[in-house]
Parts: C-alpha cells; structure tokens; sequence
C-alpha cells in the first residue's frame, strides 16, 4: 500500500473502533479525495463495482429510494439507478471535489449529489430503502437511523480484504446485528467482496 492507502486502512480501523474520533480525520481524508478526484476513475478497475452488483444481484425487489455514501464520483449511484428505473437515488461525498466530479458525469434527472459528512447524514430517519456504500467507512448508527424498516444495506470492498477502506465481515455483522440488522448474505464477485443485510 501506498503511504495514503496506509493512512486511509488506519483511518477506517480506528473510526470503526471509535466513531467519535472522525473528526480528528475528517480534513485529512476529505483533503486526500479532493486531491484524487480529478483522476479518480482512472485508478478504479474495470471490475470495481462487482461486488456491489452480485449484492444488488441478490435483493427481492427494486428499490425506490436509495442512498449510496461515500459515492466519490457517483460510479455506484449510477449503477443503481440503471439497475432499478423507478428509484430515486442520492449520492454522498465529504469530498466536494468528488461531488463535482460526479455531477459532471450524471446525465440522469433520478441521480443527484451532495456534500455531506457520513457521521451525520442530512436526511430524516427511514428516509430510504437501499443504502450502499462501495469502499467506504460505516457509520453504524447513521446507517441504521436513515433505512426503512426491512430496508436494506450493501457494504461492499473492491479488493476484498486488500481495498485500503475495509471492515472484516464478521465486525460488520456484529456492528449491524447490535442496531437490528439480520438475514446476512456474504457475495464475492471480481477481487472484491460486498456483506448485504436488511433492517429488521
């Protein structure tokens, strides 16, 4: 890994432990990604967003509102909503460079983007039925404070156990069966692997 990779893994296993220490990394990590924006996509794998997909692959129904945190420049967003043509979808960055670089590459009225902070989401509770989250920190109780009763959550890595943001399955399930979270599905497609869980 790279010295800001290296940085990032402390960073995600630190805030996973003690979520209130994300403000000791929040500049930091949003400084990193708005360096990152410009080139971003061009860093990212042709099989990037596999995991995501088995995951999605795996759901009952389409969703109708969703929320995908920490979607850089809205790669996943833009996934969802061409998977599921009824659903309304909102992207979230700390990185407003990212925001920018998203809003740049969405051509769909259903996909909008928005700056704002993972730890305290700008949305009233039960506010979606899907969110996901593709190498991304998770903040738990957020997580569960935004989903709709029997919503459902996708946390997916694209390297695996190798992607510098990275929760082991095992605590995220430990984390989510604490906030009501059940009916686990663990998927791997391409390097990657992605945890699905609904909100019960």
């Amino acid at each position: 890994m790279t010295l800001g990779q290296r940085f990032v893994r402390f960073a995600t296993d630190v805030v996973v432990r003690r979520p209130a220490l994300w403000r000791l990394f929040r500049g930091p990590m949003r400084r990193q990604f708005d360096r990152l924006a410009p080139k971003w996509d061009s860093m990212r794998g042709p099989d990037s967003l596999a995991p995501l997909e088995a995951a999605l692959d795996r759901l009952s129904e389409p969703p109708r509102r969703v929320l995908d945190i920490g979607t850089g420049t809205g790669a996943a967003a833009r996934l969802v909503a061409a998977r599921s043509r009824q659903a309304d979808v909102i992207g979230v960055d700390v990185s407003e460079r990212m925001v920018d670089e998203a809003r740049r590459l969405t051509d769909s009225t259903r996909v909008r983007f928005q700056a704002a902070d993972a730890e305290r989401l700008p949305f009233d509770a039960a506010s979606f039925d899907l969110v996901t989250l593709n190498n991304m920190i998770p903040f738990f109780d957020e997580l569960a404070r935004v989903l709709t009763p029997d919503g459902h959550l996708v946390v997916a890595f694209t390297g695996g156990s190798g992607t510098p943001i990275y929760v082991p399955p095992e605590r995220l399930r430990s984390e989510l069966r604490r906030r009501g979270f059940a009916e686990f599905a663990e998927v791997s497609a391409g390097r990657g692997t992605a945890l699905l869980a609904r909100r019960s």
